[in-house]
């Protein structure tokens, strides 16, 4: 049975709170003085309990007996933020603000309004390095290749394959992608992973893309934002113009 915490149903007087409204306050100490902090890229192993502020618990780890394990960048905003105050064998209480959870209406059978987490953090397991932001991420360079639909692209590196995916064909590929101010929000390549997908599955730029490329070549693609997510996408997408580096590792 996990007792329901009794300042559950409002953040206390002796929480803090940071800038963003995250608010929290230290449950049991780290007794690793020069633990590490994890940062956003990072995955994390946690147990961790969750409630409502009318006391309901809706999610835990530790009722289930199993840690959990995740990227930090790949949950809601303050787990992003409350886990990266953290160190090694720390546990914390958060009040996470409906903003940085999952709104005030959520849907799909996911909690409401203000939560409330205990979290103890287990483990950190350190992202790759990201790679380089590339020096023509910002437009398209005079040596790219267009097509007539705005795509362009060029040859990083040559491929030893003979043959073109088409656009039925599952691909496995690594790759990372940016936005033209040099931010990188999404990489195969920093979770350690190749994807694996339909070419029918994806932006329409990828679909097209792809399709140019063989076994083992590497290529950078400017995605314009009509092949892409748009201008102003929903559900976090990135907007606009869009830099990908893709390299083909498996037609199947």
């Amino acid at each position: 049975m996990i007792e329901t915490p009794k300042d559950v149903s409002s953040i206390p007087e002796d929480a803090q709170t940071t800038a963003s409204g995250l608010a929290y306050k230290v449950l049991k100490a780290s007794d690793q003085s020069d633990s590490n902090r994890p940062k956003a890229a990072d995955t994390v192993t946690v147990h961790y309990s969750g409630w409502t502020t009318d006391g309901k618990l809706f999610d835990s780890s530790v009722q289930r007996g199993q840690p959990a394990s995740f990227p930090l960048n790949r949950v809601i905003k303050g787990w992003t933020e409350g886990l990266q105050l953290m160190q090694i064998g720390e546990s914390v209480r958060f009040w996470i603000p409906a903003d940085l959870a999952y709104g005030e209406n959520a849907g799909g059978g996911r909690p409401s309004g203000l939560l409330v987490f205990d979290v103890e953090l287990l483990g950190i397991q350190a992202a790759p390095e990201p790679p380089a932001v590339p020096s023509d991420v910002a437009a398209i360079p005079e040596n790219a290749t267009t097509t007539a639909s705005g795509l362009a692209s060029r040859e990083l590196s040559v491929g030893s394959g003979q043959r073109h995916p088409k656009k039925q064909d599952t691909v496995t590929v690594h790759y990372s992608g940016w936005t033209t101010d040099g931010q990188l929000f999404d990489s195969s390549v920093m979770r350690g992973e190749p994807a694996s997908f339909g070419l029918f599955q994806v932006i329409a730029g990828w679909t097209e893309g792809v399709q140019l490329m063989v076994e083992g070549e590497k290529r950078r693609f400017w995605i314009p934002a009509k092949l892409a997510y748009g201008e102003n996408p929903q559900g976090g997408a990135p907007a606009g113009m869009l830099v990908f580096d893709v390299e083909l590792l498996k037609i199947k």
